[in-house]
C-alpha cells in the first residue's frame, strides 16, 4: 500500500473532541494498509495566545526564547493526538522537530529548513507505528529550537514526505479543496480535481490562502504530490472517486495533468499600495537603488512598471507592495531621496491585485485581451498590468475587487461544470 504523510491545521485539531475526529482518519488510513505519518499544528488560537504573552512579558525580546514559546503549542497537539490513537488501539508516538531531526538555519521566527533525516521515521512506520509530529519547529545550528514562520506546518509536512519518500503528502484543512475562485465572492466557483504545482504556486503567492507558499515551493522542487482535503468530511465517508482519490484536490506535476483549461483559476489579494517615484534620473543601477534598500528591510515589492516620463529624459518608477509596509518603504525612500535621483513620491493605498491563472495560457493567444475588454465593459479602471507565462495580473481599486473577481471568473468559463 501507499505511504502517506497527513497534516492536520489549527482548525482540525481545536480542541479534544476534534482531536479525535483527526485521530479516526489517521486511523482510516492505518486500517487500510498504509504507512502513516502525522503532522500538526497547533490548536486554533493557541500560537497567538503565546505570542501574545511573550510581547506582554517583553516587547523587545530575545527571538530564541520567542521559538522556544510558541513552539510548545505544536508539542501539546502531537502530545494529545498520539494519546488519543493509542487510546483506539493504533500505535503512535509523538516527535518534536529536534527529534527528527529536522534542521534550519539560525533565523529564528521564520527559519528555512536545511535538512531534513528521514530514517528514523520510516524506520518507526515500517514497524507500524505512526510517528505524531509537531510541525511549524525544527533545531538551529545554535541547537535552540527554530521556528518556520506562521503556516510552516505546511512546509514542515511536504519536508518530512519528502524525506520518507511519500506517495502522497495529503493537508487537511477547513476547506475540500482548491477553488476556481473564492466561493465567497463566486458562488459558482468548482473545486478543482488536480492543479499543476506551478499554477498552485502562483494561486498561493497571489491570495489564495489554502496552502503556504513555501509549502508549494518545496513540493515542486522535491515533486511531492500535496493533496488538500477537508478534516471535517466524516472519516467514513467513502473515500473513492476519479483516479482514484477522496474528494478533494491534488497538485501535482503537470505531466499528470491530461487536459489543461486555457485558465485554471482567478486570485486576489486586498491591502495594497502602490508607489511612483517620479521623473527618476535614467541611468544604469537606479532601479537597484530604489529596490536595495527594500529589500534589505524585508520589505516585499510585487508589481514594477516603469515608463518614461513626459520630459523623455527621466523615467516613471511604478510598484506596489503589502499595505502594511507602506509607512517603512515610505520612510526609506524619503531618505535616499538625493542619493535614488526622484524629483517626487506619490502612494495610494486601497488597491487590490486580480490575478487570472493558468498553464493553458502557454500556448493561446488573446487571453490578456479578453481580460481587458471584460473589465473596461464593466467600468474596471486598470492602474498597472503585469504578465508572465501563466499569470496576468492587473492592479485595480479595491472598490472593484469582487465585480472584476466574478466577471474575469465568468468570461474565461470557470463557472461552467
Amino acid at each position: 500500500m501507499s505511504r502517506i504523510v497527513m497534516k492536520f491545521g489549527g482548525t482540525s485539531v481545536a480542541t479534544v473532541e476534534r482531536i479525535r475526529n483527526v485521530a479516526a482518519h489517521v486511523k482510516r488510513e492505518v486500517d487500510a494498509g498504509h504507512e502513516v505519518a502525522v503532522v500538526v499544528s497547533a490548536m486554533a488560537g493557541a500560537t497567538n495566545q503565546l505570542v501574545a504573552w511573550t510581547r506582554e512579558a517583553s516587547p523587545l525580546h530575545d527571538a530564541r526564547e520567542y521559538d522556544a514559546i510558541v513552539a510548545s503549542g505544536e508539542q501539546i497537539t502531537s502530545g494529545l493526538l498520539a494519546i488519543v490513537l493509542q487510546s483506539m488501539g493504533v500505535a503512535a508516538r509523538s516527535f518534536q522537530g529536534w527529534q527528527i531531526p529536522l534542521r534550519t538555519d539560525e533565523a529564528h521566527g521564520s527559519a528555512r529548513i536545511a535538512s531534513i533525516d528521514g530514517e528514523t521515521l520510516i524506520s518507526r512506520m515500517t514497524d507500524a507505528q505512526v510517528p505524531v509530529i509537531a510541525g511549524f519547529q525544527g533545531i538551529a545550528p545554535n541547537n535552540r529550537i527554530a521556528t518556520l514562520g506562521r503556516g510552516g506546518s505546511d512546509t514542515s509536512a511536504v519536508a518530512v514526505a519528502a524525506a520518507v519518500n511519500a506517495d502522497r503528502c495529503d493537508i487537511y484543512t477547513d476547506v475540500d479543496g482548491v477553488y476556481t475562485t473564492d466561493p465567497r465572492i463566486v458562488p459558482q466557483a468548482r473545486r478543482l480535481d488536480r492543479i499543476a504545482f506551478e499554477e498552485m504556486l502562483e494561486m498561493a503567492s497571489l491570495g489564495a490562502k489554502v496552502l503556504q507558499v513555501r509549502s508549494v515551493e518545496m513540493a515542486m522542487v522535491h515533486k511531492v504530490r500535496v493533496f488538500v482535503r477537508s478534516s471535517f468530511d466524516a472519516p467514513d465517508a467513502p473515500q473513492g472517486q476519479a483516479g482514484g482519490l477522496p474528494p478533494g484536490t491534488l497538485i501535482c506535476d503537470e505531466d499528470e495533468i491530461v487536459e489543461h483549461q486555457v485558465v485554471t483559476g482567478i486570485a486576489y489579494t486586498k491591502d495594497e499600495a502602490q508607489i511612483t517615484l517620479r521623473r527618476v534620473q535614467d541611468r544604469p543601477g537606479v532601479a537597484a537603488g530604489v529596490f536595495g534598500p527594500l529589500a534589505d528591510a524585508a520589505i516585499n515589492v510585487d508589481m514594477i512598471v516603469q515608463n518614461i516620463s513626459e520630459d523623455g529624459k527621466t523615467t516613471d518608477i511604478t510598484f506596489t507592495l503589502p499595505t502594511s509596509d507602506q509607512p517603512r518603504a515610505l520612510e526609506i525612500l524619503n531618505a535616499k531621496q538625493n542619493e535614488i535621483g526622484f524629483a517626487a513620491l506619490n502612494t495610494e493605498a486601497d488597491a487590490c491585485k486580480v490575478s487570472v491563472i493558468g498553464i493553458g495560457m502557454r500556448s493561446h493567444a488573446g487571453v490578456a485581451a479578453q481580460a481587458f475588454e471584460a473589465l473596461a465593459k464593466r467600468g474596471v479602471n486598470i492602474r498597472a498590468i503585469t504578465t508572465s507565462e501563466i499569470k496576468i495580473s492587473v492592479l485595480i481599486d479595491t472598490a472593484y475587487a469582487e465585480l472584476a473577481v466574478r466577471t474575469l471568473h465568468s468570461v474565461y468559463g470557470l463557472d461552467k461544470a
